[in-house]
């Protein structure tokens, strides 16, 4: 069962009620993949001036979660089981967009990849590189 980007998105925000305070968005879906972004909000800086890593960890996950959804259809007992982020860069204070997909799927775990991009539409830059996996319930 396939789903679309929105029904994603409902799932995701019914499950975790911290997608909505983060104003998380599925953009785009498909087999093996998700496009999703947070809102900017002021928020989100952390001293320095940049997107706090809780909020870049959390837009990773939900994204891995989003790859795998759109994969599956509705298995909303999948929860994270490893979760790797690479800092690169200090995302600017706009949207943060997130590129997941998944690796690799077998029976008990999905292993996935997010790139974390900042910036304007056609200027955005690798800011994190996330690695993660899922473990999926017995079907």
């Amino acid at each position: 069962m396939s789903l679309t980007a929105a029904e994603v998105e409902e799932l995701i925000r019914a499950g975790v009620p911290m997608a909505d305070d983060l104003g998380f968005k599925v953009d785009e879906v498909g087999q093996g993949y998700a496009h999703t972004r947070i809102t900017f909000t002021e928020r989100f800086i952390r001293p320095g001036g940049t997107i706090s890593g809780p909020v870049q960890m959390a837009l990773a996950d939900a994204s891995m979660y989003a790859a795998v959804l759109a994969s599956l259809g509705k298995v909303e007992m999948a929860v994270t089981s490893n979760l790797s982020i690479n800092f690169l860069q200090k995302p600017a204070p706009c949207d943060l967009k997130a590129q997941a997909i998944v690796l690799r799927l077998g029976r008990r775990l999905a292993f996935c990849e997010v790139r974390l991009l900042s910036g304007g539409e056609g200027d955005e830059q690798l800011v994190a590189h996330v690695t993660g996996s899922y473990a999926l319930p017995a079907t």
